[in-house]
């Protein structure tokens, strides 16, 4: 076959996509296709997001893909973590999804950990603690007595629930639920402890699949809707982290990736999951990989600290890579912040929340956007070094090489101080690794690749990556040691 066509869905926490993906003479060609807000419903004292509408975009997404004749192999949808749908014994939606960011997870994990040890969770799951893990969000749910959760037949995390709503087949795909702190890595499965506790079954979240394996075909109604006929729906990565990562053209197993966006997830990919004391006492996750690999990462702040500061700001450029440029204007090294401060996590105003961080830390406060973005970037620069500590120190093998994906990546001077920071070279690439990782799992379910690291060659061959070589060392680990004691880290 020299030609194959897969529709790609990619959402996340802001927006989504819809993606026409192409494998042509052994090389990957994308076109977006439509392009849609996802937006957080506020209600009731609640966030939601809106799952008929994400279903309603998909659907627009086939039309376009109908009305211009295309014949395409099959569709695949990524999203991010966590969240999940309550279906009736009917197979009816029961209501619109909570949020992560919802609040009524505040203190869900001390309340939780009266039932089951945090140890014992850890040990289980190796999974980081957060308090929107989807384990948290349904023992809120049982202990507010919430009635979609009582009435739910079947539990469906975002990705599978709009399969579900094309195909009419409930499952549990392997990535995705590696979010919830639900499953034993070790066995790929849910571990009946933990959700016993809370009142839940197992058969209650759907038959397992995993990354390439087909759910279904769409439902004839589907099939009405969009003109198309019966195309199989496959499970890639479900959750957009393990797709992204899918992506990473990495040449061997001795590299580490850092997907850069909102969020920073820097970590490695292993065979077997690593849960140990020290894994426990970094934070450290283990989540879903392809080919039931291991993601063994660190959830750090990102991008969001420079995303707020710009809402704020009113004499700074509108082209974010103008202030990127702007920033080297600044002074090195005047000021760090934490970026995984609490204080960092959802403040009222960002741009204050750094500057009350440097002034009780005795440094220079950042005067202005420039200062305050050489800032954040020097500061996320420092914490991946930091982590990249922690994973030398627990990784199976030498870490060689870091692999940068993801919008971040455009930031050259960003990856520069990557690189400075760290003494890795960074190879920047794919930007919308996320996309790239659906197609090629698509790919794979069609027979068109045999493995990751025939999919990792191809998309090495259909993209451009920079290269980013250590500079300037001495005076960045000089730094390094300024950052720790100011950080108290």
């Amino acid at each position: 076959m020299s030609c194959a066509n897969f529709f790609a869905v990619d959402l996340g926490a802001t927006s989504g996509r819809t993606i026409l993906g192409s494998i042509v003479n052994g090389k990957l060609e994308q076109r977006e296709l439509t392009r849609f807000p996802n937006q957080i419903i506020q209600t009731g004292g609640h966030f939601f997001w809106d799952i008929y509408a994400l279903y309603n975009e998909i659907i627009r997404g086939l039309k376009v893909v109908a009305d211009e004749k295309i014949d395409i192999t099959s569709i695949g949808i990524d999203t991010w973590g966590v969240d999940f749908v309550c279906i009736g014994k009917d197979g009816g939606i029961l209501r619109n999804p909570y949020c992560y960011r919802d609040p009524h997870t505040d203190n869900a994990m001390e309340e939780y950990f009266k039932l089951v040890p945090k140890e014992k969770v850890y040990e289980k799951t190796g999974i980081q603690f957060m308090q929107f893990n989807s384990l948290f969000q349904l023992s809120t749910l049982k202990a507010n007595n919430d009635s979609a959760l009582a009435a739910a037949d079947k539990i469906l995390f975002v990705p599978d629930a709009l399969m579900y709503m094309l195909t009419g087949e409930a499952v549990c795909e392997y990535t995705i639920l590696s979010t919830s702190q639900m499953l034993d890595p070790r066995t790929k499965k849910i571990d009946n402890e933990l959700i016993d506790v809370i009142g839940l079954k197992e058969s209650q979240f759907g038959r397992y699949v995993n990354p390439s394996d087909t759910v279904g075909v769409l439902t004839p109604e589907v099939q009405k809707m969009t003109g198309l006929g019966a195309i199989p729906v496959v499970a890639v990565a479900g959750h957009d982290t393990g797709a992204a990562v899918a992506a990473v053209p990495a040449e061997n197993e001795k590299f580490a990736y850092l997907s850069c966006g909102t969020w920073s997830l820097l970590g490695i990919e292993t065979k077997d999951a690593i849960i140990s004391d020290k894994s426990f006492e970094y934070n450290f996750t283990n989540e879903g990989g392809i080919e039931g690999t291991t993601r063994f990462l660190k959830n750090i702040c990102g991008m969001w600290l420079l995303e707020r500061c710009r809402k704020e700001w009113t004499d700074a450029p509108a082209d974010v890579n103008q202030i990127n440029k702007d920033a080297m204007d600044a002074p090195a090294f005047q000021s760090f912040i934490y970026p995984d401060a609490p204080e960092f996590a959802n403040p009222s105003s960002m741009v204050e929340a750094i500057k009350t961080y440097c002034e009780k830390t005795g440094q220079h406060v950042p005067q202005d956007y420039k200062e305050m973005a050489r800032c954040i970037f020097e500061s996320l620069a420092m914490r991946y070094r930091q982590v990249l500590g922690y994973l030398n120190d627990m990784a199976p093998f030498p870490i060689e090489k870091l692999h940068v994906i993801g919008g971040g990546s455009k930031n050259i001077y960003l990856m520069q101080m990557a690189a400075n920071s760290t003494g890795l070279t960074v190879a920047t690439g794919p930007m919308e690794g996320t996309a790239i990782g659906n197609i090629m799992l698509q790919a794979k379910a069609a027979g068109l690749v045999k493995d990751m690291f025939e999919m990792r060659s191809i998309i090495a061959n259909s993209i451009d990556m920079n290269i980013y070589e250590p500079q300037d060392r001495e005076s960045w680990d000089k730094a390094y040691q300024k950052y720790l004691e100011l950080t108290n880290k």
